[in-house]
């Protein structure tokens, strides 16, 4: 019964985790995008950003992460001999952490005033927590089910269809 506690606050975590990482990218925009406005909105709306970003970063995205990772070691003794989808998943989590950090320094950078990427970079950015979102969830739920060569193929599929939709979305946009 611990067990399935665990795991059910592990997702919990998982989730407002991710919400914390696609809104932070989200305002990364915002904020990028209001440094080319004319004063007094620039100076205004940097600020109010720079504010929610901090709030966003360390009273929920940092614990989120943490907690995920906690909660995420206390389920792996239930896994004596771990199976290929559980190491996949593994690697694609380490990846997520990766992503995780360098969120985090493009965050001090914006914090200093420094805008490391465009609006339309950071667009981009944002979708790579979706496929990794996209790809942890098939893997745990489709366990050994998943077909590797399908669920790679899907997965260069969707990323073909985010990054054709940023594109039409800038070409939009731009008229």
């Amino acid at each position: 019964m611990t067990y399935l506690y665990l795991k059910a606050l592990h997702i919990i975590f998982l989730v407002t985790w991710f919400a914390g990482l696609f809104y932070m990218v989200r305002l990364f925009i915002y904020q990028t995008e209001a440094n080319d406005k004319a004063e007094p909105d620039r100076t205004i709306l940097l600020n109010e950003y720079q504010r929610i970003s901090r709030l966003l970063w360390y009273m929920i995205t940092w614990p989120s992460a943490v907690l995920t990772l906690v909660s995420g070691l206390y389920l792996l003794p239930a896994y004596p001999v771990w199976p290929g989808w559980l190491i996949i998943k593994i690697w694609l989590v380490g990846l997520l952490y990766l992503y995780h950090f360098l969120c985090h320094y493009i965050y001090s950078n914006l914090q200093k005033g420094t805008y490391p990427l465009s609006s339309y970079q950071l667009r981009i950015w944002n979708e790579v927590a979706t496929l990794l979102l996209v790809s942890i969830v098939f893997l745990v739920v489709l366990k050994s089910a998943l077909d590797m060569t399908y669920g790679i193929l899907g997965l260069v599929i969707f990323g073909v269809v985010l990054m054709l939709s940023i594109y039409l979305y800038k070409k939009f946009r731009n008229k």
